[in-house]
């Protein structure tokens, strides 16, 4: 598939990694279930280092600043908006977002996360969970972006044990 990437908002995204391997999740305001839950992610200002913009959008959407750098996905990671979608973004003639996405592990404490750190809001709930459920609970238009952050950061990430079967 080729793209025309200058057609694609510039944005970031950020995975926050326990110490323990699962992840950070942030349920969207506003947003019915079930697939209304995702990282941290947002734009980059003109001239902005992509890191310095992931490290703000943590901090905006989450409170949390006591993070450490583990990797970062090469390229853009780009998704299309989908027909009719009528978000701001695409009403200022983005066909959709190209990410850089970031993995941080997570050095402070549960207590540092502030929802409400920056207003408006983007979360009303969190919760740590497993890498590879993320893919199956955001907006079905960026599950191949979210399948393509999964493949990047799964060395990081914890494992979910699954029940052994009998045969």
């Amino acid at each position: 598939m080729t793209q025309d990437l200058d057609l694609y908002r510039p944005n970031v995204g950020v995975v926050l990694f326990h110490p323990d391997g699962r992840v950070w999740l942030g349920r969207r305001v506003g947003t019915p279930g079930p697939h209304n839950w995702q990282f941290p992610q947002g734009g980059v200002d003109p001239g902005e280092d992509l890191e310095a913009a992931a490290r703000r959008e943590l901090t905006e959407e989450t409170g949390a600043t006591n993070a450490t750098f583990l990797g970062r996905t090469e390229g853009w990671v780009a998704y299309d908006f989908p027909a009719g979608h009528g978000g701001a973004k695409a009403l200022r003639g983005w066909r959709g977002q190209k990410q850089v996405w970031f993995a941080f592990r997570f050095e402070g404490r549960d207590a540092d996360f502030d929802l409400a750190a920056h207003a408006p809001p983007e979360f009303d709930a969190w919760r740590w969970a497993f890498l590879e459920e993320a893919a199956e609970l955001i907006v079905p238009f960026k599950k191949a972006a979210y399948d393509r952050v999964v493949e990047a950061f799964g060395t990081f990430a914890a494992k979910r044990a699954h029940p052994q079967r009998e045969d």
